[in-house]
């Protein structure tokens, strides 16, 4: 059989009547310049529809095989003239961290005439903030990226847009983010509290551990969704045995209950690895065995992790001992 090329696969891909094969797509994946070439040459071709049969594939595909990367296509795509068709293309570039794209992501964000690819972008543009602290980004660019979304949060701009903003921010350490998270948590709107909750989480400040607490019983589950999140994020400790009572309420929604296990898992403790054992055993649905195998996976890179981290501080104190000894 003869091996498939890239020029049989961009053919099938205008076959409109035909499905894409899930074999096509790692055909797509770190395309050389040439191969870029002859797919942008077909792709004003495709039909609108199947156009985005592809890009859903792709981001499918991304996200169970971390060999692929259609970065090279997600960039071209940033241009598309189809609003939809620049949404997907930035979620083609949720693994990337140059700093090339942050112009036009703010462009995009910023000036975008349809909602979607500016929530979007809005989300990637959170990720570059999280590098920024992280000092893998300029710091020119970064403040670039707060002083923008903060202009959308106060703007009177579509309000799903400014939530998307607030979230992003949550990763800055910026003064004036603190008051900002503040104001969005106070107010009565509970989609506007759970984005405030997802950016406490993101924010990895403590500050933060009582508020979030005290909403993990709260009576919206999109509120309680995001104080389970934060919760783990946070690695809050008093918030274990709340979420464990939330587990043991059967009638518990469903994204809660997801939110809660893992967080459980990121928090780690006895009781924690006892409960997630237990469900593990009377389980048998599939999905939610593997969903609790990978739970408790984590709980124990995380509690790994800890005792690495415990380990290291000892070892310096008992360095500085021996340098007062001296």
């Amino acid at each position: 059989m003869a091996e498939l090329t890239f020029q049989s696969v961009l053919e099938y891909l205008l076959d409109s009547k035909k499905d894409i094969p899930q074999s096509h797509l790692r055909h797509y994946s770190d395309l050389d310049p040439k191969s870029l070439r002859l797919f942008l040459d077909i792709w004003s071709r495709v039909t609108p529809e199947r156009k985005l049969l592809l890009l859903d594939h792709l981001l499918s595909h991304l996200d169970s095989d971390t060999l692929v990367s259609y970065e090279d296509i997600g960039r071209e795509l940033l241009k598309d003239a189809d609003g939809e068709v620049r949404a997907r293309a930035i979620g083609l570039l949720a693994e990337s961290n140059d700093p090339k794209l942050v112009p036009p992501l703010l462009d995009i964000f910023l000036t975008d005439s349809v909602l979607a690819p500016r929530l979007e972008a809005a989300d990637l543009l959170g990720e570059f903030v999280l590098l920024g602290e992280l000092e893998e980004l300029n710091t020119s660019l970064q403040h670039q990226i707060e002083d923008a979304l903060i202009s959308i949060i106060r703007s009177d701009e579509n309000p799903t847009l400014r939530r998307h903003a607030l979230e992003a921010l949550g990763y800055s350490s910026r003064e004036e983010t603190v008051n900002i998270l503040e104001s969005a948590f106070q107010r009565e709107d509970p989609v506007w509290v759970a984005s405030a909750l997802r950016a406490m989480g993101r924010s990895h400040d403590n500050r933060w551990d009582d508020s979030v607490v005290s909403k993990l019983l709260d009576g919206d589950p999109r509120i309680r969704f995001a104080a389970a999140e934060a919760a783990g994020e946070l690695v809050i400790e008093e918030a274990a045995p709340i979420m464990l009572q939330m587990l043991e309420d059967e009638e518990e929604d469903d994204n809660v209950t997801s939110a809660a296990i893992w967080s459980l898992s990121q928090i780690g403790g006895e009781d924690a690895r006892l409960y997630l054992l237990n469900l593990l055993e009377q389980t048998e649905d599939e999905d939610a065995i593997k969903f609790l195998e990978d739970a408790i996976e984590n709980l124990d890179f995380n509690e790994e992790l800890s005792n690495f981290d415990l380990l290291s501080l000892g070892e310096e104190d008992e360095l500085d001992e021996e340098d007062d000894g001296k």
